[in-house]
């Protein structure tokens, strides 16, 4: 994690949570929002440092997961807002949390006026993105990914640097990621209507990053001030 320091302070900050559907291309948009001034914290990781360092809160998480149980959402609160407090006077992205309704509900009262002030969610057709995870393939070393489509390999099957035989991830099919679509629609998209009663969520739509990251970042770039 990286703490970057914004000279004017009297600017409102951005809290922002990035949603999208699997295959959507949130990672990619992730990627470059890191050319501002920002910290991009992810739930999991925040989880798996707490659990590794042994903290309080990090072995209760571990006691938990080991025991096939789910966190609850009180834990995971208190393991975010002990980061998100580090962060306080500057922009963050919340990555991996809130999930439902609840949590969002409880991290607006957990962090109350230096709450979430903008969400966005990434709409992409399902149809391309049932194509676009047919025609992806990794180095499963290096995590390196290509794309038959758009960023195919320089020799068919092989990655660019080691030459070694691309694979595809397991669930990169049709059936799972149908699947992971509907899980994604009844447990995600009653979240973004929470959000939308309260005028914070934002859609930008497209069928590839380069459509929809001219449309995310003149959205950062109106309303919020980055120096």
């Amino acid at each position: 994690m990286r703490y970057t320091s914004i000279l004017n302070a009297s600017t409102k900050n951005m809290r922002l949570l990035l949603f999208g559907k699997p295959g959507s291309g949130k990672g990619t948009m992730s990627q470059k929002l890191q050319s501002y001034d920002v910290n991009i914290l992810s739930a999991g990781d925040i989880l798996r440092k707490n659990v590794r360092m042994g903290t309080p809160l990090g072995q209760k998480a571990d006691k938990v997961i080991k025991q096939g149980s789910l966190l609850p959402d009180d834990v995971m609160l208190k393991l975010l807002t002990s980061e998100l407090e580090k962060v306080h006077d500057y922009h963050w992205i919340l990555d991996g949390f809130p999930r439902t309704i609840g949590q969002g509900q409880l991290l607006d009262k957990q962090l109350e006026s230096n709450s979430i002030n903008l969400v966005i969610n990434l709409d992409v057709p399902d149809s391309i993105i049932l194509d676009r995870i047919q025609q992806r393939w990794i180095h499963e070393k290096s995590g390196r990914v290509y794309n038959l489509g758009y960023n195919p390999p320089k020799v068919a099957g092989k990655d660019d640097v080691t030459g070694e035989a691309l694979t595809q991830r397991d669930d990169d099919n049709v059936d799972t990621f149908k699947t992971r679509l509907n899980t994604y629609r009844s447990h995600t998209e009653p979240l973004l209507e929470y959000y939308q009663s309260s005028n914070r969520l934002e859609t930008v739509s497209g069928k590839t990053s380069d459509e929809i990251w001219p449309q995310l970042n003149d959205l950062i770039k109106n309303k919020f001030s980055f120096s």
